[in-house]
């Protein structure tokens, strides 16, 4: 099946990606302090930066925290995490007077702190990384598509940019949201009146397409 879709910028939030748990496992609180089990090697899993927390859920917050992550947060949201319980590792930008954590990194940067954030992770060679903002906004971050993975998570979506050929298995009833200027092609999928895309059956949903990526989003 081949679409053409015209890019809208949307106020609301929408938009989602990366290794959540099953929604029955909680996780009401989320030190970092990793059991036996948990223990990975450094930058194995994706880093986790916090930008904006804005009213974002405990619970998929506590998910991504779940194997200890390297955690950066911009300064304005260091306090908030500070009363969470979190143990961070940078802060980027200015931030209240606060007692820092031991260990705690500053960078006080020229340019704005996500891409700042950014640019620590790819000199650090981290591979991936999810990032909590209030809205999804790639253009803010399209110059690092090329150098990390990112997954940008809101609090009612996650969204990441694919390359032509992927494909995900996903349940009937799935939605997408699919962010593109250009012609793709799709398998498994039916555009709905609303221009998202559901899962027509159990099983692979794939994707073609001649540009370079093609931004998905699903709704938590």
């Amino acid at each position: 099946m081949s679409f053409i879709v015209s890019h809208q910028k949307e106020k609301s939030r929408s938009d989602v990606y990366f290794c959540l748990l099953p929604h029955h496992v909680r996780c009401n609180f989320y030190p970092r302090n990793m059991s036996s089990h948990h223990i990975v090697r450094e930058k194995q899993e994706p880093a986790l930066y916090i930008y904006e927390l804005a009213d974002f859920d405990e619970e998929y917050l506590g998910q991504l925290l779940e194997w200890s992550p390297t955690l950066l947060v911009a300064g304005n949201v260091y306090e908030k995490a500070l009363s969470l319980g979190l143990k961070v590792d940078v802060v980027i930008g200015d931030y209240a007077e606060a007692s820092l954590q031991e260990r705690t990194k500053t960078i006080f940067p020229n340019a704005e702190s996500l891409q700042a954030g950014l640019k620590y992770l790819v000199e650090e060679k981290y591979p991936a990384v999810n990032i909590i903002m209030a809205e999804n906004n790639f253009d803010e971050v399209f110059e690092f598509l090329s150098l990390i993975n990112i997954v940008i998570f809101t609090p009612t979506s996650k969204s990441y940019p694919i390359k032509s050929g992927f494909s995900v298995w996903k349940p009937a009833g799935t939605i997408f949201k699919i962010n593109s200027i250009t012609h793709f092609e799709t398998t498994n999928l039916k555009q709905q009146q609303d221009g998202n895309f559901m899962v027509l059956a159990d099983g692979f949903v794939s994707f073609n397409f001649n540009t370079k990526h093609l931004f998905l989003t699903e709704f938590l």
